[in-house]
């Protein structure tokens, strides 16, 4: 099934979420990299494989399959990271933030992607899965790369989309 099928499944209380794709799709702050990376990382991080398998077969129409695969990946390792540092977070056990992770995180230095990009990616993810330390460290690490609030601004709207339209799908079946 394609997006644009999906889309068109989705019942008519979800209409703005296919207005709100449709015009994701078409805005300019991200490039294809950041932009197609986003929606792959969202579907990924939504958890729905239906929609992720359309937003994948759409995305290799813009981008590399090598920058498939790091969205994937940064999708991967926040759903690692996002569970351990919310954790964290939300504990008041102010000792946890001081002990190592003993994690392993290479993906992160070996993605093979803009890093911005995959900066990009991980915010996705972390604000799907409502991970206040990930998403302060990461937008942090963008501003500081360059990264405009802008193009920030235009990912997490994937986002919110992207699992929105997740949920209306899983609701309705």
């Amino acid at each position: 099934m394609t997006v644009e099928a999906i889309l068109e499944s989705l019942p008519d209380y979800a209409k703005d979420l296919r207005l709100n794709w449709q015009a994701l799709v078409s805005a300019t702050e991200l490039s294809d990299a950041q932009k197609w990376g986003s929606f792959v990382a969202a579907a990924y991080g939504a958890r729905s494989p239906r929609l992720l398998k359309a937003v994948e077969a759409e995305a290799a129409t813009h981008v590399s399959p090598e920058t498939i695969t790091a969205a994937k990946g940064a999708a991967a390792i926040m759903g690692m990271n996002n569970i351990y540092y919310r954790f964290q977070h939300l504990s008041a056990n102010e000792k946890y933030s001081t002990m190592p992770a003993r994690l392993r995180m290479n993906i992160m230095r070996t993605h093979g992607a803009d890093h911005v990009d995959f900066e990009l990616w991980s915010l996705v993810v972390s604000a799907i899965n409502g991970c206040g330390k990930c998403i302060t460290s990461h937008e942090k690490t963008l501003l500081e790369k360059g990264a405009t609030e802008e193009v920030i601004l235009a990912s997490v709207r994937i986002a919110a989309v992207v699992n929105a339209v997740a949920a209306a799908l899983d609701a309705e079946e």
